[in-house]
């Protein structure tokens, strides 16, 4: 029987990106159905006392910058530490994550595509006109975009962040295994020896 992972994540997280194909890899090695869930990032820290990155302390900014350098090498990834577009309202391209899950094209892709045109090609994915270039790169129908733009994909959006919270997520990415959170991408040995060994999940109780 499969088993399942719960993905939070925003599209303009650098660490969901830096460890996106990690995960997928171990997903795939485990024969694991995920369970994507973009979520707005300023909404779920505001609920759970995070702090968007302008707010943190200048000591918290500048390490930030020196882990992203030792994982870029870690991970063998060449990415940009300032892309261009960046800071912006990703909310439009997690939204067309949502759509495109909705009508049953493949996710990954289009995640992997979006992550990389933030981090790698610096593109604007908060342009819709980009977004739709994107769609016609991966043989999507352009239709996605007005979908990611409606009422129902955006309250599907909303719901994230309050099942983000339910779950005990606070930030991007988040893997939740039968209820057992791995926050951030350098979990990932962790979510995959708990795998491996296919252990009951820890709890805060315990």
């Amino acid at each position: 029987m499969s088993r399942s992972v719960d993905y939070f994540f925003s599209v303009v997280s650098p660490w969901a990106f830096i460890g996106h194909a990690a995960f997928i890899a171990v997903a795939r090695r485990h024969g694991l159905t995920l369970r994507y869930h973009p979520v707005q990032l300023g909404g779920l820290f505001a609920e759970t006392g995070g702090l968007p990155l302008p707010k943190r302390h200048p000591a918290r900014q500048r390490y930030r910058l020196i882990e992203l350098q030792r994982w870029r090498e870690a991970r063998g990834l060449e990415f940009h530490l300032h892309p261009a577009h960046w800071p912006f309202d990703g909310a439009l391209a997690d939204r067309l994550v949502l759509a495109t899950a909705q009508a049953g094209h493949d996710v990954d892709a289009l995640v992997s595509r979006l992550m990389a045109g933030v981090w790698q090609r610096q593109e604007n994915i908060a342009d819709p006109a980009q977004l739709a270039v994107i769609l016609a790169e991966l043989g999507l129908p352009a239709a996605l975009l007005e979908a990611a733009s409606s009422e129902s994909v955006g309250a599907l959006y909303d719901a994230n962040r309050a099942r983000a919270v339910e779950a005990d997520v606070f930030g991007s990415p988040a893997y939740v295994l039968d209820g057992e959170v791995f926050w951030g991408q350098d979990r990932i040995d962790l979510l995959d020896a708990a795998l491996s060994r296919n252990r009951a999940p820890f709890t805060p109780a315990a």
